[in-house]
């Protein structure tokens, strides 16, 4: 065993995966071969689930076998739908309900009984929660303001009917074509932290509702998913402010503030999937309101040129959900909505050739205390 201490496991290879390459340096992201470049703007979050799954994108017969397999999987069991209704009662944090409809859901899956590494099994429950935890996240959202949930509908796509249900009415062509694109930037992306949890908790042959639970949890934390909400709420308080942005992040900067959505573990670029978010971030605000793209622009250039950081996908998924009128603390579970994906993928390769995940620690405490009864301390 190697004494060498790597605090966080930073670069160590602990997995052999085909499913997605970054390049750090170079700002590159691939699935299964494929450029993320090429995928947000030419392939449905749909064929890139099929893609991480299966390995090849669909031709058409097997995805629309696929979408109708999916498309089946929307409806909620009256169970769900209880503990949905209970926990928007009850203004859960929406992470926190997420995490708990993710197990509920487990209940009433037919397959919950099968052996953990049963492929056939795991890819119909894998189905069932990405097809269900949109349904479930829209009633979540709606419920807490007092309004009805949306039925799904069988001829929208992923995306579109997860904005209908949320809003209860169809969305136009570019919010849809702009969510599923948002959908596609963040469906995997390497071993980062929730993807490791997954994988840590279905190593020890535990379900894979566990461990989408357990990634779930591990994706609420503002240092991995939380800091797209952190950073709308940087911008609402900057446009509150009524200072000018470049003043603000200076000012911010001076008092030792972290500025969200910048810097990442892995590029030492921009993000490319920031990059493409940030095209859209400016074509949403050229058809309303400039001003939040506009501010992130002034930040990212800033921060770029006087700290040498880049913004990661976290920086202008913000901006561009918030112009699509998603509630901002609902903007994580869309990054769950969407990761399930490659947390089940990574999952199902794992379990090809599966080893219970088990690091150790170097010990640092004491070795020859020397115990005392209770009633001599």
């Amino acid at each position: 065993m190697t004494e060498e201490l790597k605090k966080g496991l930073e670069g160590v290879l602990v997995a052999e995966s085909a499913l997605s390459f970054i390049d750090g340096d170079e700002g590159e992201l691939i699935y299964r071969g494929y450029s993320i470049d090429d995928l947000a703007r030419e392939a449905s979050y749909e064929e890139t689930v099929y893609l991480l799954w299966h390995g090849h994108l669909p031709d058409e017969a097997e995805l629309a076998e696929y979408t109708d397999a999916m498309v089946a999987e929307r409806e909620l069991a009256d169970g769900v739908h209880e503990t949905v209704t209970r926990l928007a009662e009850a203004d859960e944090e929406p992470m926190a309900a997420l995490r708990t409809i993710v197990s509920t859901l487990s209940a009433y899956d037919p397959d919950a009984d099968a052996d953990p590494t049963d492929e056939a099994a795991n890819l119909r429950k894998a189905r069932r929660l990405t097809a269900k935890i949109p349904t479930a996240l829209a009633a979540f959202a709606r419920q807490r303001e007092g309004d009805d949930p949306v039925a799904p509908r069988e001829d929208l796509s992923h995306a579109a009917n997860f904005l209908y249900m949320l809003n209860g009415e169809e969305p136009d062509d570019v919010l849809a074509e702009t969510f599923d694109m948002a959908l596609v930037l963040h469906a995997d992306h390497g071993l980062n932290a929730s993807t490791f949890s997954a994988m840590v908790t279905c190593s020890t042959l535990a379900d894979l509702h566990s461990g989408v639970t357990s990634a779930v949890g591990t994706l609420s934390g503002s240092l991995h998913g939380g800091a797209n909400q952190d950073v709308m709420e940087m911008l609402k308080e900057v446009d509150d402010s009524g200072k000018d942005p470049l003043d603000w992040v200076v000012d911010a900067l001076d008092r030792g503030r972290r500025v969200p959505g910048f810097g990442h573990r892995v590029y030492n670029v921009k993000d490319p999937r920031a990059r493409i978010l940030s095209e859209k971030s400016k074509a949403l605000g050229e058809a309303g309101e400039m001003k939040w793209y506009e501010m992130s622009r002034t930040i990212e250039e800033y921060l770029g040129e006087q700290k040498g950081l880049a913004p990661n996908v976290d920086f202008y998924s913000a901006s561009t959900y918030y112009q699509m009128g998603i509630p901002i603390d609902i903007y994580t579970p869309i990054f769950a909505m969407s990761r399930v994906g490659g947390w089940i993928a990574h999952v199902i390769e794992m379990f090809e050739d599966n080893r219970l995940i088990r690091p150790r620690a170097r010990y640092v405490g004491p070795k020859d205390e020397e115990f005392v009864p209770v009633d001599e301390r």
